[in-house]
């Protein structure tokens, strides 16, 4: 098991893996190829995965940005196939992204949303030094 940055362009395995984990994070949500290769090339979002046996099992997005108040790193689209749950892989992920942000992008600020249903993700969120804060988040979609 290994956690790689993918590079832009992704390889159709790669596409194919990430594609299938994607109903695992939200099924209501239409995920296309386009879409993935769009986030991969884009300069400011960093796009681990954990790949195990040539698969990608797991992945998550960093996507940093500057404002007046400083560099700030959201954390996005966290999963890890089902198949593979209960290894810690998850954790190994974030730990992997926060080394990341501390090696190579501090000083930053990193922030990440979890709806409160997915109970473990929070767990985890916690246990590896994220803190709840008040706010509110609003969503807007534009088509």
């Amino acid at each position: 098991m290994e956690i790689i940055e993918l590079t832009s362009p992704l390889t159709p395995w790669q596409t194919a893996d990430i594609l299938a984990l994607m109903p695992e994070l939200d099924a209501t949500i239409t995920f296309t190829p386009e879409m993935l290769q769009a986030a991969v090339a884009d300069p400011a979002t960093h796009q681990f995965a954990v790949v195990e046996d040539g698969h990608i099992i797991g992945t998550a997005s960093l996507c940093v940005s500057h404002s007046p108040t400083g560099r700030k790193g959201g954390i996005e689209d966290v999963v890890v196939s089902s198949a593979f749950r209960g290894r810690h892989l998850g954790r190994l992920l974030m730990e992997h992204i926060i080394g990341y942000a501390r090696r190579e992008l501090a000083p930053i600020e990193l922030h990440l949303t979890s709806r409160p249903f997915r109970e473990s993700a929070n767990r985890l969120y916690r246990a590896v030094g994220f803190r709840p804060y008040e706010t509110n988040v609003y969503k807007l979609p534009i088509d």
